[in-house]
């Protein structure tokens, strides 16, 4: 049994207005299907399909203010309502209260301590791995989950070997922007059928794309359009290589964002969650970002206590 989690920093489901939102404008034939032929918007209901659901999940957890990645995230790997524990919506890092809650446990740490294999598939550039191991910069709330649990972060070598994936899916952001000019170049279908490989080897892997938070940020609709259109066909490539009695893959996010190109921010709006394979009933009643660690767990047969 594989679990492999998508988690797409920043997508939220919001209003059905093109001129600000993205998943509005897309034209997305693999992910409209598993929401039920739906847009990803807020008025999309839950949708039980034959491969997938289409959860509507609530990333406020009853604490006010715009959800922030660093408690967010917390939540998702814990299971535990970080925000709540600490007083506030936290971010984008996690805060000392934070990091001391992911140290005392997590979805990692429990996972390694049943014998379970896991991973994060991204693979970090050299100035990253500079900046983390000099301790100038604080990982995100997963990667310190990670951490925490002694699982190591991917490099260039393991990219360039084909055993992590490029944060952006295809690699092109290696060439681009990092200026390796040999690095793995794939289209986004190969990135998906590769992803399908890589996840067979871990009970549970993690997969983080940030780009669409970052859009969220300061990008425009066709630069939420075009990212939302990679992601539909390295979907494409994925679906096709897997077979949903090995497991499942969940896509899901923190808070809100790209959706909502009229100002930059976070929003409170709910986040998408979609879980694919024969095996997704067991994420039937998931409300909010508290529920996914102690279904993964039960589903890989690892006790949780609460």
């Amino acid at each position: 049994m594989h679990v492999l989690m998508l988690f797409l920093d920043g997508i939220g489901l919001g209003a059905d207005a093109p001129e600000h939102n993205p998943f509005a404008a897309a034209d997305l034939p693999t992910l409209h299907p598993l929401a039920g032929g739906h847009r990803w918007l807020a008025t999309t209901p839950p949708v039980s399909g034959a491969r997938a659901l289409f959860i509507p999940t609530d990333p406020r957890m009853g604490v006010a203010g715009r959800p922030q990645s660093g408690s967010n995230q917390a939540a998702i790997v814990t299971g535990r309502n970080i925000p709540a524990l600490i007083g506030e919506h936290y971010g984008p890092k996690p805060n000392q209260a934070t990091r001391d809650l992911l140290d005392a446990d997590n979805l990692f740490k429990r996972l390694v301590a049943a014998g379970k294999s896991a991973a994060i598939l991204e693979a970090y550039p050299p100035r990253w791995h500079k900046g983390i191991n000099s301790g100038k910069h604080i990982p995100a709330s997963y990667q310190y989950a990670a951490r925490s649990a002694g699982l190591r972060f991917f490099t260039k070598d393991d990219f360039f070997a084909g055993d992590a994936m490029s944060g952006d899916w295809t690699g092109a952001g290696w060439r681009e922007v990092l200026n390796f000019s040999d690095a793995p170049l794939r289209t986004p279908y190969e990135a998906g059928q590769h992803l399908a490989e890589l996840a067979r080897r871990y009970d549970f892997s993690f997969f983080p794309h940030w780009l669409t938070d970052t859009t969220g940020h300061r990008g425009t609709v066709d630069d939420g359009v075009a990212l939302l259109t990679i992601f539909d066909g390295v979907m494409a490539g994925l679906l096709d290589a897997w077979d949903d009695s090995e497991g499942l893959i969940i896509i899901t996010s923190d808070h809100g964002n790209m959706e909502d190109l009229s100002h930059g921010k976070h929003t409170e709006n709910n986040v998408p969650t979609v879980v694919i394979g024969e095996q997704k009933a067991i994420f039937a009643d998931l409300i909010d970002l508290t529920d996914f660690t102690p279904r993964i767990l039960q589903l890989l047969e690892v006790p949780y206590e609460g």
